[in-house]
């Protein structure tokens, strides 16, 4: 490798339930190598303030002020366990890190309104962990016309340049929101959030067990869809303005209380496949057969095959080709982390919607 970086990705996603750690090494181009993984669970308290915030704020800009006493806090508590975290990972490496790529939790995601919050302090990180430390990825792209996100589709085109993927390609990310990425036949990036993924199979899940998840969707297996209701959810939904982006408070559960938590999850997960796989659609000409998918929701075997079963095809794990679906995202981070650095771009028209390819990244360096 010529002239490589060594970065440390920090990926806290929507579900709230930890954060994502992963040691890199790359040019922040064509080079990239994975070193170290590891997976730090929040502890209950912090999950559930995440949660109660989110809740409070109901993905309204106005609110974050309303609450921003304890949005302070809860940035501080996250961002101290973001530190705890980086100083357990680098104690498993003699290497020296260039960089901390630090997404944030996010709390609010308002594109429409060039709003985004990611919940991270980058100075404190930085003077806890005295490392250099790079966050706030999504404000520069806001600023330049795009929604903020979906930010991972140039570390997917490494990864499929890397392990040498066939051509043209979809991969899609199931966590708390679905985000998809399709590389053309010139390896060209589309990218865009097609609908919910694990976040509203999850709240239900919470409300109504003491579980937090359905685990391999064994719950909604049994469980049967309410077929009334959820088709009156679709066109409910059909008539939304369709965004590149979404929030999780952009969905609602309301439409199944009422049902067993059986059917609660049966409906709730036909309601995901069938919203992702409508958005998916136009990208399926030619690359229907080759579809990869990654994130946490991978894990779901019932929502899995609900997809196949709408789109007539199998899919394939991301993992199928020695690539660990937990931690794409946490290394994608690191991996812009070095681009932001770089001044190279981390956003385009194709993925985001902004006006011209633009970096982003506030860097925070260690004095």
């Amino acid at each position: 490798m010529n002239k490589g970086y060594y970065s440390l990705g920090l990926m806290s996603g929507t579900s709230g339930d930890g954060v994502d750690a992963s040691i890199i090494r790359s040019d922040g181009q064509n080079q990239y190598q994975s070193l170290i993984n590891r997976y730090f669970k929040y502890n209950g308290k912090i999950q559930q303030n995440i949660y109660d915030l989110k809740d409070k704020i109901e993905n309204n800009p106005v609110k974050l002020n309303e609450f921003s006493e304890e949005v302070s806090l809860l940035e501080k508590n996250i961002t101290i366990f973001h530190a705890e975290a980086v100083n357990n990972i680098l104690k498993e490496t003699t290497k020296d890190i260039d960089f901390i790529g630090f997404h944030g939790q996010t709390i609010l995601h308002s594109p429409l309104q060039g709003l985004t919050k990611q919940l991270g302090d980058g100075k404190l990180l930085s003077n806890i962990t005295k490392k250099t430390v790079i966050y706030d990825f999504r404000q520069n792209d806001l600023i330049n016309g795009g929604q903020g996100a979906p930010l991972t589709p140039i570390f997917h085109r490494l990864l499929k340049n890397k392990h040498k993927l066939m051509l043209p390609l979809i991969v899609i990310n199931i966590g708390g929101i679905t985000n998809l990425t399709y590389l053309d036949l010139k390896n060209q990036m589309y990218s865009q959030d097609i609908g919910p993924g694990n976040c509203l199979i999850d709240q239900w899940i919470r409300h109504n067990s003491e579980k937090s998840y359905d685990n391999e969707g064994e719950i909604a297996k049994l469980g049967k869809t309410k077929k009334t209701i959820l088709n009156k959810a679709l066109k409910d939904f059909a008539r939304k303005k369709k965004n590149k982006s979404y929030d999780v408070k952009d969905f609602d559960l309301s439409f199944v209380k009422g049902l067993s938590i059986e059917d609660g999850a049966a409906t709730l997960t036909e309601y995901t496949t069938k919203i992702l796989c409508d958005n998916m659609k136009i990208y399926f000409q030619n690359s229907k057969k080759n579809i990869l998918i990654t994130g946490g929701g991978r894990k779901n075997k019932f929502l899995i095959k609900s997809i196949e079963e709408k789109i007539q095809s199998p899919v394939k794990l991301i993992d199928d080709f020695k690539i660990d679906g937990d931690f794409v995202e946490s290394q994608a981070f690191a991996y812009l982390a070095i681009r932001s650095f770089l001044k190279l771009p981390i956003s385009f028209p194709e993925t985001t919607g902004c006006k011209a390819a633009c970096t982003g990244g506030v860097v925070i360096k260690n004095n």
